[in-house]
């Protein structure tokens, strides 16, 4: 998995180093070699074919969308290291074919070139990283071509061993700018991944990262061929959008007087809401704003002035993971993407959704969408609209009488047009009323679909706009959930759970004196399945290691469970030396 800003205003990094943390977390027209595609006419279109003589502007806009091949050749050590299979032509042939226009190829060399000078990268290896290009460039995709891992591998060591960072950077892009001096123009080179310098100031990170776009810049533009005037990718420090950061990459770039070049920046969201620690469960005002803002420090520094910028990740760091259980509620990252789309557009940025292979989006031994329904949602974000509503669940509670329930609809532009289940229309004024854009539910409407009311989702529906997806709002039955005592080790703690069709959506721990229980000492809230994850097929809550061995030695952690349904339930916990025991309050 990627990283992106810490509220500390750090940079997580890819899997090297956030395995203890996080596992590292498209059928339109093409271009061949010999040509590119054009910019939209408008924010809500694609591009159409253009020739190479195209603006950077138009041919980056040309580009959209585009795809990360993540934790394949940026793997470590080898291309298999972190579960994908081989990267194979029918890879790009699949990528090609759903829409996507271009690729990002990430590259870690370091475990395939010596550490001494002259540093050279192993022929084998070169000419696999060739081989995997060449056929995404003979798909008539873009691709985008980088040092990765590189970054916090040795490139980090900088502020240490300067001269010798500087040596092996330039004899590393030395290497690759000779091999690929003649691929075609759809090519481009990006400098660095997330740059990033052990124990700096940003202002001391931003120079050192100066010096290497520099020193990029200069070796590949001197290794002739199309490389003369090939585009060229520049991150930021630690690719992040901090207006100091965009700043001093628009004045670096500036003293290259080089109109082929290209911003890059990534976007994983709203730290909170990316990982749900610290209350984030919501794609609320908070985390609305963060992407907003995002965007619109990229319009006004760079493509408002004609200069082009490339979203060279995005997503959101621990969702999806079919391999545990969700972090983000559905309805709550459909809402990320759909906003997402629209901001992108709007400001004329070409976005790469990250893909760490098979265990998120596209399975690559299947070569099909590990999830369909939320591919469709990000593949519709690349060009319209799509209304929601402020959540996508309706609890009812089976201890209590059924009653009249209320969602706010947010169009995004768009008109609401009704509810559907299935091919059944909804009544408006018998199943459903509108105020605004206050949509509620009827009793009788809501025990109808809820039906015997056993627990769990008992019925879905959609509300239907004048344009976009639909949005789907699911009927659930669902009592208080019901936890147990138990006892164990720090090793990890596994409390009996009842959840009775809720989910869980947080965990929240204190002590006694008012203080953060648990390694995140700066929030209550805990991160969701570091501290804490649910067990729903083997009726368990586990508190994890990592937590446990955090609180303090017999002193009494108090946690509340916060469920979607806006059920809480509190619990106690006390570890003494290595056993742990639970208490329901």
């Amino acid at each position: 998995m990627k990283g992106t800003q810490h509220p500390t205003g750090r940079s997580s990094r890819g899997p090297g180093r956030v395995l203890g943390l996080l596992l590292a977390l498209v059928t339109m027209i093409g271009v061949t070699s010999a040509a590119a595609l054009a910019a939209p006419a408008h924010p809500g279109a694609l591009p159409t074919r253009l020739s190479l003589a195209a603006s950077p502007m138009d041919t980056v806009a040309a580009m959209q969308p585009s795809w990360n091949m993540g934790n394949t050749l940026d793997a470590i050590p080898d291309e298999t290291s972190w579960g994908n299979p081989v990267a194979t032509k029918a890879l790009f042939d699949t990528i090609k074919s759903q829409g996507f226009r271009s690729v990002r190829i990430p590259v870690t060399w370091t475990d395939h070139q010596s550490s001494t000078a002259p540093y050279t990268i192993d022929a084998t290896w070169m000419n696999r990283v060739k081989q995997v290009v060449d056929w995404a460039l003979a798909d008539g995709l873009y691709v985008v071509l980088n040092v990765h891992h590189d970054s916090w591998q040795w490139i980090a060591t900088m502020p240490t061993d300067h001269d010798g960072v500087l040596a092996r950077f330039k004899a590393t892009w030395t290497q690759i700018a000779a091999t690929f001096k003649d691929s075609p123009r759809s090519l481009l080179l990006e400098s660095n991944n997330e740059p990033q310098f052990n124990n700096t100031t940003d202002a001391q990170g931003i120079q050192y990262n100066d010096e290497l776009n520099t020193a990029f810049h200069s070796v590949v533009r001197q290794s002739g061929g199309n490389n003369a005037t090939r585009l060229l990718v520049l991150p930021t420090l630690h690719t992040n959008s901090g207006q100091a950061f965009l700043d001093a990459l628009a004045a670096n770039m500036k003293s290259f007087n080089d109109s082929n070049l290209v911003v890059t920046v990534h976007y994983y969201g709203y730290y909170p809401f990316s990982v749900n620690v610290a209350g984030g469960t919501q794609f609320d005002a908070t985390s609305q704003k963060d992407m907003t803002d995002h965007f619109a420090r990229i319009r006004a520094t760079f493509t408002s002035k004609g200069v082009p910028v490339y979203l060279g990740e995005y997503g959101l760091l621990a969702y999806p993971d079919s391999n545990h259980p969700s972090r983000i509620e559905r309805g709550e990252a459909l809402k990320f993407f759909e906003q997402l789309g629209y901001e992108a557009r709007t400001a004329r940025v070409t976005t790469a959704l990250w893909d760490p292979g098979t265990f998120a989006y596209l399975n690559r031994t299947t070569l099909r969408w590990t999830d369909p329904a939320l591919f469709a949602a990000i593949r519709s974000s690349w060009t319209a609209r799509s209304g929601t509503a402020s959540s996508d669940r309706i609890f009812l509670a089976k201890s209590s009488a059924i009653t009249a329930r209320t969602l706010t609809l947010n169009p995004n532009g768009r008109t609401f047009q009704g509810l559907w289940q299935g091919s059944t229309r909804l009544v408006q004024g018998q199943d459903y009323t509108v105020s605004g854009n206050q949509l509620t539910l009827t009793a009788a409407a809501l025990a109808r679909l809820a039906g015997n009311r056993a627990y769990g989702t008992n019925a879905t529906f959609e509300a239907r706009y004048s344009g976009g997806l639909p949005w789907n709002i699911y009927v659930t039955t669902y009592d208080r959930p019901v936890l147990s005592d138990a006892s164990g080790s720090t090793s990890g703690l596994t409390i009996p759970t009842q959840y009775r069709g809720d989910q869980l959506a947080t965990m929240e721990a204190t002590y006694a004196d008012g203080s953060n229980a648990g390694p995140v000492n700066w929030s209550p809230y805990q991160e969701f399945n570091a501290s804490f994850s649910p067990d729903y097929s083997g009726n368990g809550l586990v508190l994890t290691s990592d937590f446990l061995n955090a609180l303090r030695d017999n002193t009494q952690a108090t946690l509340v469970f916060h469920f979607w349904s806006g059920a809480t339930v509190t619990y106690r916990v006390t570890k003494n030396a290595g056993s742990v025991t639970g208490t329901v309050v």
